[in-house]
């Protein structure tokens, strides 16, 4: 079994949403926005280890939602930085000796603000990236396998922009070698997919992306997730682990 850490990037402001509060800390469907993603993610075996990288001034509200709606989960907090990249780095400074002595194979770095990435899109990534080296989710390009093609000017099929979600997951020896190089260089890269294609020969290969992996930025985002977690169907009274038993034994069929 492919031993999976997750990291959970809640750092962000997230003022745009409306509320003065960081918007992974509101309300959706009686938990808080951060709190569905790793539960999905926790809901998977391979997942061993979780990390929550925050803001300092959020920690008290993070920790009282941790206990009230994730009691059986052990997570580990870690501060962010100014960037996304810098905490990413953070994170995998926190993971550095599970990974360098083996017991991590794969790390899956998923943004707080989708909460509806469902198990089965954390399952997929892991597999992949256990299997090429790399692997995100992707929207609108079914034919497109590797994220390098994108950049590829001999192939006029694939579109140059390609809709790229989270959580992205990655072997975790290269994926901390990448970032202790980016570290040395100063390099800055948009999202963790771009610090691996720069720092590595890994093979980012893509899966399907799901149009209801949103991500939570303005006021009405909130609403929309509400009514696609009704419209799927899910119990939203019930914890959401039972979701993904019920997505495997659907898929089982």
């Amino acid at each position: 079994m492919t031993r999976t850490a997750l990291v959970v990037l809640a750092a962000g402001e997230g003022t745009r949403a409306g509320h003065d509060t960081n918007k992974v800390l509101l309300p959706l469907a009686g938990r808080r926005v951060f709190t569905w993603s790793i539960r999905w993610a926790h809901s998977l075996p391979q997942v061993a280890q979780v990390v929550l990288v925050i803001r300092e001034a959020d920690r008290e509200q993070v920790m009282a939602a941790l206990a009230r709606e994730l009691p059986e989960v052990e997570v580990e907090v870690v501060v962010g930085g100014s960037s996304r990249h810098e905490s990413e780095w953070r994170a995998l400074q926190a993971l550095s000796p599970s990974i360098r002595d083996g017991r991590t194979d794969v790390v899956v770095i998923h943004d707080a603000a989708r909460p509806l990435a469902g198990a089965q899109v954390f399952r997929d990534v892991i597999e992949a990236a256990q299997l090429y080296g790399g692997a995100l989710p992707v929207r609108d390009q079914p034919a497109l396998t590797r994220l390098s093609k994108v950049h590829d000017p001999g192939d006029p099929e694939i579109r140059r922009t390609v809709a790229v979600q989270t959580p992205q997951a990655f072997r975790a020896q290269p994926l901390l070698e990448a970032y202790a190089r980016a570290s040395e260089d100063r390099f800055v890269g948009t999202d963790t997919a771009s610090c691996v294609e720069r720092y590595t020969d890994v093979a980012v290969h893509c899966v399907p992306g799901d149009a209801g992996n949103i991500k939570i930025t303005f006021p009405e985002d909130l609403f929309l997730a509400e009514r696609l977690l009704a419209k799927a169907g899910w119990d939203l009274s019930t914890d959401p682990q039972s979701r993904a038993a019920g997505e495997t034994r659907r898929r089982r069929r």
